[in-house]
């Protein structure tokens, strides 16, 4: 699953009038993905689909108003294949302009309604601030000749300090409702001797003006009346109009569904428009095929095309290799951790997918930290349970739960108790010094595959060099294998071992030349350059290699906030006992379970796929028409 899925270079050149059957022949395979360049052929320079492409695009979108209008649930799915000539998608387009000429009427019709209604309920909220107010609103609306009329909310807490500042000017505040934390207040002064002060009174205080429409110029009580009459007017028409568009609509229902089989069979010329060029009656496309997709894709035309054809078919060349897609691993149970590495990139062709390596790594490295046989069966069954709403990533809290159940039964622990079960190998906290070994081994074999595998891409993808010299290369593994034997010489004797110290001492020497040999400069800045990138090579392998530590130390961390619960809930009565197993071990499926995702996380995207995955390819997106 880990080697790349060899990809061929098809070349084909049919009449043009059999474009449409040609795409409806290659969508059905799911085998071909568009090479958009232009052919060497300088004549073939014309784009034979574009009128199908602009009576398609035109069509969808006057398909989906009119079903977005009528509320019609369209298929995403073929249920019959057929060839869309340009006559018949022509048609169709027209068809559909003219329905929506007629449907449009409609739609203003609802459109209209929703604004008279948006203005009655405008007018019925200004209404509201002034429902306590039983008088003619036209008489706050305007000043009069003597009096200087101010009408507004005010906070609660600045009205007294407003009526105080008012009453010097001999002006009067009258609360007339309270609402929340705001007080509705009509002020009212001498006009001759409003002080020039006031507006600044006024917005210190926070005074926010409520201004009276024109409309509501007569008593609250009628204007009310006059609005609910009006609203329910409104109604009335807007479920007649409603009434008129269903069965209007219930009439073409049938067509407009036929309308979207018919543009769902035209998608996948539309989709070739790009890679499409002719000349006169000859019409060439090119795309990346499966090497074993081949003879399925040259059956299929055989069977579609009444006329001759020519398929041509080659392997990539080198210079093509980043334009060649990458097939991507399709499975059900890896397709959430095929969307995890996509987080972070696609292969380049030739490269290995990691995502068999991913899923297998993320899963050993989850239960080791996570490790028991309780919490682990219920993140199971959550995710079981769960897995409309979790759609497909529901398998990676299945198989995560899972694997947390196969270590806590190597470990014997259920729910954090030790004493239920007899431990298949240890608990980690008996030995928490082998727990951190097992991490610095199992750290060591992570690094070394991850190296290897950054070899193995770029020899296929043809960088010899950065094989050999390149980071994390051939001579960067020799030198980090080195220096851990000669680590493992000096843990156990207290001494370098000689033969992996003089390895590492060669590599690390190779390095720093083919890194001098790459500076440009003064000697002593390429000097200097070359040190720093020496040490930070040591430094890296070291520091990189004790980062896996957290994989034990999770594991015992683990143990311990079990202990944690069981001590606290021993602390407490029968019930409070219960309780207490029941939200810690809550606390920690969701707390500690989240934090030992992002600890893996971590490791498989910095320690790994740093290493060896550059991330920089694009998936094979073939054409495909959409089953049920």
């Amino acid at each position: 699953m880990l080697a790349p899925t060899a990809m061929k270079h098809v070349r084909l050149l049919v009449l043009t009038e059999d474009l449409p059957a040609t795409s409806l022949a290659l969508a059905a395979t799911g085998h071909f993905h568009p090479d958009p360049r232009a052919p060497a052929e300088a004549r073939l320079g014309t784009a034979p689909a574009h009128h199908y492409r602009h009576h398609h695009d035109r069509a969808r979108q006057r398909l989906d108003k009119l079903a977005e209008l009528l509320d019609l649930a369209l298929a995403q799915h073929v249920d019959r294949p057929r060839v869309i000539e340009p006559e018949s998608l022509a048609a169709l387009d027209h068809w559909l302009g003219e329905l929506w000429q007629t449907a449009s009427t409609h739609a203003e019709g609802l459109r209209l309604l929703d604004d008279e209604a948006r203005l009655v309920a405008e007018h019925q909220a200004a209404l509201a601030n002034f429902a306590a107010l039983d008088i003619d609103l036209a008489v706050l609306r305007n000043n009069t000749r003597f009096l200087d009329i101010h009408v507004g909310m005010v906070p609660r807490e600045n009205l007294a300090r407003l009526g105080g500042a008012l009453g010097l000017a001999h002006y009067l505040v009258h609360v007339y409702m309270q609402r929340g934390d705001q007080t509705h207040v009509v002020i009212v002064g001498p006009s001759d001797a409003a002080p020039e002060s006031l507006p600044q009174v006024l917005a210190a205080a926070g005074f926010q003006a409520l201004p009276i429409p024109i409309e509501l110029d007569r008593e609250p009580a009628r204007v009310r009346q006059q609005l609910e009459t009006r609203s329910a007017d409104i109604a009335h028409r807007r479920a007649a109009l409603e009434r008129e568009l269903a069965d209007w609509g219930a009439d073409h229902r049938a067509q407009l569904l036929a309308a979207q089989q018919t543009l769902l069979l035209a998608a996948p010329l539309v989709a070739l428009d790009p890679a499409l060029r002719a000349s006169g009656p000859l019409a060439h496309l090119a795309g990346w095929v499966p090497a074993g997709g081949v003879d399925d894709l040259a059956d299929q035309l055989r069977q579609t095309l009444s006329h001759p054809f020519d398929l041509s078919v080659r392997d990539p060349r080198p210079d093509e290799r980043r334009l060649v897609p990458t097939v991507l691993t399709r499975n059900r149970l890896l397709a959430p951790f095929a969307t995890l590495v996509g987080q972070y990139g696609i292969p380049e062709y030739g490269e290995v997918d990691p995502t068999p390596l991913f899923a297998v790594t993320f899963l050993l490295m989850f239960g080791s930290m996570f490790g028991d046989l309780g919490q682990g069966a219920v993140i199971a069954l959550a995710a079981w349970l769960l897995r409309r709403r979790l759609g497909r990533f529901w398998p990676f809290g299945l198989l995560a739960g899972l694997s947390s159940m196969a270590f806590g039964v190597v470990f014997g622990s259920v729910f954090g108790n030790e004493h239920l079960i007899p431990a298949l190998w240890m608990s980690p906290l008996t030995d928490p010094l082998r727990m951190l070994t097992l991490a610095l081994l199992w750290g060591v074999g992570f690094i070394t595959l991850a190296c290897t595998l950054a070899i193995y891409n770029r020899v296929a993808v043809g960088r010899w060099r950065d094989a050999v010299l390149g980071h994390h290369g051939a001579v960067n593994l020799v030198f980090y294998l080195a220096l851990v034997g000669a680590g493992v010489g000096l843990a156990e004797n207290g001494a370098l071992a000689p033969w992996p110290a003089t390895i590492a001492g060669l590599a690390l020497a190779t390095l720093a030349w083919a890194s001098w040999r790459e500076q440009q400069g003064p000697v002593i800045e390429r000097a200097l350059v070359v040190f720093i990138a020496t040490l930070e090579t040591v430094i890296g392998y070291v520091s990189n290699t004790l980062s896996f530590l957290r994989v034990a130390a999770f594991g015992l961390n683990h143990v311990a906030l079990a202990i944690a619960v069981y001590t606290l809930a021993g602390m407490l009565g029968e019930v409070g006992h219960l309780i207490t197993l029941v939200l810690g071990n809550l606390f920690i499926i969701v707390l500690e379970g989240g934090i030992v995702m992002i600890q893996v996380m971590r490791l498989q995207y910095y320690e790994g796929f740093s290493r060896y995955f550059s991330g920089d390819g694009h998936a094979f997106a073939p054409l495909r028409l959409p089953r049920d």
